[in-house]
Parts: C-alpha cells; structure tokens; sequence
C-alpha cells in the first residue's frame, strides 16, 4: 500500500480533492482506502449512543454494523501509532489517501487557493512533494494544476510507483507490477526531489 497525506490549511479543498482522486482512482480498478486524520481529539461517537456506551462500559474493541456498512471504535493509548492500527484494514488498498496529519512524517501534498490570504505549508515545510492549485504560490516546490483530476491522478500514482510504501506489507501493486516493502521510517532515507516532478 501507498500512503499519501493531502494537508492543507482550513478550506483549501482537501476533502474535495480526495473525493476527486478516490472516483477516478477508482474509475481505473485501483483499490483506494482513506483517513480522515483530525487533531482536535474530539469524541467520535455521539454519547448515549448504543455503541457508545458500550465502549464506556469497557468493550475494547467496539463495533456498530448495519446491512451496509461496520464501524469498529478501537481505543488508543498514548503513544500508540493510530497508523498501526488501521492497517491491517487497509492491507488490500493499493492507494490509502490521507487527509490532514501535517506532522506525521509521511509523503504529502498540499492544496492551497490564494484566495485565503495565507501562505503555502510548502514555503515552511520540506516534506511536501508538490502543491496542488491553479494560482500562482510563491514556492520552490512543484506545482500541479489542480484543474485536471485525471493529471493528478497520474502524478498520485508517479509518486506510489517511486517510493516505498508506508506500513509493514509487502504487496504486489495492480497499477506498476512492483513490489514495494514497508519501511517504517522511510521519508529520512527516500529523497522527495524524485517524486515531486
């Protein structure tokens, strides 16, 4: 699996981004999973719930299924990878997109609008790969038009057929035919400047 983070600051567009990339990811077989990281460490269940209290009065983990769908609460101590834990969920993915986790040290790329007023995370940060807009940011770093899912999307994929997958499967991947094996910390030993062209 390939892991990307799509940061940005407040109303950039991730969200929407990664919309656009799941359906024409998706359009062409490619199996993608996504993250919503959020760091406001809010409660993710609504209390009262059946499946909250469940979990407070200790179920570890706890699961709420319908016809359609499974949600599975699973706890996090401090310190523990969060990463770690969905993985095994996200082993089949070719492609796992997340949004937001600024810090993490994982590949990114930012979406920025200059209409905001603020500056690009790219101007401040050495981890992202390129950004993402159809304006002009004052940066050194690559700039993909964001007008153009389907460009994207090839990029997205440039960028997962050069670098080493995050997490700890080794998995043959459906759209390059290469191995790729989970390096753990990765982002010190693998150079950006390849991936960001």
């Amino acid at each position: 699996m390939y892991v990307l983070h799509i940061v940005g600051r407040k109303n950039h567009g991730k969200t929407t981004l990664i919309v656009d990339l799941v359906m024409e990811l998706t359009s062409r077989g490619i199996s993608v999973g996504t993250i919503k990281h959020s760091g406001k460490g809010q409660e993710i269940d609504r209390a009262g719930t059946d499946s909250h209290r469940h979990r407070i009065a200790g179920a570890s983990p706890a699961a709420i299924m319908t016809d359609g769908l499974t949600g599975v609460y699973i706890p996090r101590l401090a310190g523990d990878d969060a990463y770690e834990s969905v993985a095994p969920l996200m082993a089949e993915c070719d492609v796992v997109l997340v949004e937001g986790d600024l810090e993490r040290r994982a590949p990114k790329i930012e979406v920025w609008r200059e209409a905001f007023g603020t500056p690009c995370l790219a101007a401040e940060r050495d981890d992202v790969l390129a950004v993402v807009t159809d304006d002009r940011p004052a940066v050194s770093t690559p700039v993909w038009p964001r007008r153009d899912i389907v460009v994207l999307a090839d990029r997205v994929l440039g960028c997962a057929e050069l670098m080493p997958s995050i997490g700890f499967y080794k998995r043959r991947s459906s759209f390059g035919g290469a191995s790729y094996r989970g390096l753990g910390g990765f982002a010190e030993r693998v150079s950006f400047d390849a991936v960001a062209k």
